[in-house]
């Protein structure tokens, strides 16, 4: 017979080595290059020593002379605070009744959940990796009692919770809290919640996933940037915190026009990584539509296009060896050129079960029929080497 011991004893034994792999090398291309350790965390926090430049103990002399002065490692002390991620799934009594005299039909159930747990993370976590840690998903533009305006849909989707935050603050908006999202326009960015607005209350606020502002992981957006601080460190005054950035938009204003993106562009920023700063890319990616306009241009330039496969599965049309990648989550018009050996996914631990006292990882929810099982992961990304990550703006989408 199947019962709640039953249930409690498969998440654990069962599910979450399958579960844990899955989130950690399928749920998308960019993490899935990224190494995850249990290195540097020091209670909560991650606290790193990262060389920078050259041992300065180096030079020629005479046969009898002075031998070259000392000049040790040159180091900075990155300091993040683990983010908690976390990943539930809820099971009704009543399921679990119906299905107590049928193994089968238990491990269905239990697959369902699971399958929706992972599906979830996939999106979020992807989501995530481009973010900048603030949790902002949409900037509002405006607003009807129900519809709410964005600028991007593409990190939205219909079931998510959100919450309308004041970006320049982190206040949430009255009366905007918790609002799940029933359907996304994606023609028009218009997204639909399940909860009555104040007409254009919420113009020129944020939408974030439910009480998440300024808890997530710090993803791609905090590291491409020119001023401000990184890791506890102003990047004025360590200028190596501040990436390799090209616009190659044309024209100013009003007449600003994006551009094809082609090999030179890719190329020299490829070999000022190279001279500069002694980084390698091994991994590109872009938006679809950026991703098309590169294979436009090899279409008309080239006479095949190769293509590679990547962890996890993935596949990837490839440049000089380097796979091009694309994410729904990367920023429109971007392209990003990645060392994704000076990127570590910092961990308290791998994903775990939260447990209660008696060891159980299934709880009744209070004062309801159904009962939750909640996984957990204390984490945070940390690059090595900012200035050795380069990113290409303003190119073409088609």
């Amino acid at each position: 017979m199947v019962t709640l011991t039953t249930a409690d004893n498969a998440l654990k034994e069962v599910y979450l080595g399958v579960v844990s792999n899955q989130l950690n090398t399928s749920i998308n291309p960019l993490l899935a290059q990224i190494k995850q350790t249990t290195a540097d965390v020091w209670g909560k926090d991650i606290v790193k020593l990262a060389p920078y430049g050259l041992n300065g103990g180096i030079g020629a002399g005479t046969e009898d002379g002075e031998l070259p002065a000392a000049g040790g490692n040159n180091y900075a002390k990155f300091v993040l605070t683990l983010k908690n991620l976390y990943g539930k799934i809820d099971i009704s009594d009543k399921a679990i009744r119906a299905s107590e005299n049928s193994a089968g039909a238990f491990v269905n159930l239990l697959n369902s959940e699971m399958e929706g747990l992972i599906k979830a993370s996939s999106f979020n976590f992807g989501r995530m990796l481009y973010g900048d840690g603030t949790g902002v998903v949409a900037t509002i533009s405006a607003n009807t009692t129900s519809a709410i305006t964005v600028d991007r849909v593409a990190n939205l989707m219909e079931g998510m919770i959100v919450d309308a935050v004041d970006a320049s603050t982190g206040v949430a908006v009255s009366g905007a809290t918790g609002m799940r999202i029933v359907s996304i326009d994606r023609a028009n960015k218009i997204v639909v919640v399940d909860k009555t607005l104040t007409a254009n209350a919420l113009a020129a606020k944020a939408l974030c996933v439910q009480g998440s502002y300024g808890k997530e992981l710090t993803g791609l957006g905090a590291i491409f940037k020119s001023t401000g601080s990184l890791y506890g460190l102003n990047r004025a005054t360590y200028g190596w915190l501040v990436p390799y950035m090209k616009d190659i938009t044309t024209g100013t204003g009003e007449s600003a026009t994006t551009t094809q993106i082609d090999d030179i562009v890719i190329q020299t920023a490829i070999d000022t990584l190279e001279e500069d700063y002694d980084s390698k890319v091994d991994f590109i990616v872009c938006s679809a539509g950026v991703k098309r306009n590169y294979q436009y241009y090899l279409a008309n330039y080239r006479s095949n296009i190769d293509v590679m496969e990547l962890a996890g599965g993935y596949k990837a049309i490839s440049y000089n060896g380097i796979p091009v990648v694309s994410d729904r989550f990367a920023p429109a018009n971007t392209m990003y050129l990645l060392n994704t050996k000076e990127f570590n996914l910092h961990q308290l631990c791998d994903w775990k079960w939260l447990e209660g006292e008696d060891g159980r990882v299934i709880k009744q929810n209070a004062g309801r029929p159904t009962y939750s099982a909640t996984l957990v992961k204390y984490a945070d990304i940390i690059c090595n080497k900012p200035s050795g990550q380069a990113m290409i703006t303003g190119i073409k989408e088609s």
